[in-house]
């Protein structure tokens, strides 16, 4: 099920691992598997990844970087096919994603020498790419009444769905907000005023949805396969220059 109306829908790049996802929620559709128990898989999928990417198994390690990909969708889609949105869920894989981008990139320094300042520069501009997609994605969601899991302005705890326990949820989010508040503000105060232009455009969205997850994960493991580790780290440094090329398209050129 997509987040979007059928008439706001774009082709999301980095969402290349929908249709698998949606195979596997459906074969667990009526099992006692959670949303919770298939983020659980993604990140042992990303674990799996950093030890084949320590032990030089560079192919293998592409491989478990596409299936937590594709595991990162499928915990959503099970969520739909189950009717049980969740924000507890919702933050898990947030958390999750954060923590696993951190240590593919640490893992890189290990094995190619990179300067840790340039690493920490790629997490930065990584995170940054993922926050501005996901803040444009939820806007236009939020103003063409898509889903709702996710929100504009995550500045509190949501009140807890049923089925959940809001001191969990209050917990989670705390956890949630402590890690990405830095980014979410940055994002937020470089274009403050997103939220008051029209749904933005489907070439816009399919272009920006190169700085997705799923595209970011994408383009380090072509380059795990191809022998180019040592290029990932300067990659994503220079990437993150379109940052602003995005924000000044929405702002001046939408």
């Amino acid at each position: 099920m997509s987040k979007l109306p059928p008439h706001y829908q774009f082709t999301d790049l980095s969402d290349y691992g929908r249709r698998p996802a949606r195979k596997i929620a459906i074969a667990l559709q009526h099992t006692s598997v959670t949303p919770v128990h298939v983020t659980s898989w993604f990140i042992l999928s990303g674990i799996l990844a950093i030890i084949c990417m320590l032990m030089g198994y560079n192919i293998a390690a592409a491989f478990f970087l596409i299936l937590k990909s594709v595991l990162d969708a499928a915990d959503g889609e099970l969520s739909r096919v189950k009717n049980q949105p969740s924000y507890v869920g919702r933050y898990y894989d947030s958390i999750a994603d954060i923590i696993l981008n951190f240590l593919f990139l640490i893992t890189l320094w290990h094995i190619t020498g990179a300067s840790l300042w340039h690493v920490g520069l790629a997490f930065i501009g990584i995170q940054l790419q993922g926050t501005l997609y996901n803040y444009y994605h939820v806007i236009l969601r939020s103003s063409v009444a898509g889903d709702t899991t996710s929100r504009v302005f995550e500045d509190h705890a949501p009140v807890a769905m049923k089925g959940e326990n809001q001191r969990t949820v209050n917990l989670f989010y705390r956890i949630y907000d402590t890690l990405y508040i830095v980014f979410d503000k940055t994002i937020y105060y470089l274009d403050k005023n997103a939220t008051q232009c029209e749904p933005f455009p489907r070439w816009f969205m399919t272009l920006l949805s190169t700085f997705g997850l799923g595209f970011q994960l994408l383009l380090m493991a072509a380059f795990l396969a191809a022998g180019l580790e040592h290029a990932i780290v300067p990659f994503f440094i220079a990437y993150s220059g379109l940052i602003l090329v995005f924000i000044a398209i929405r702002r001046w050129g939408l």
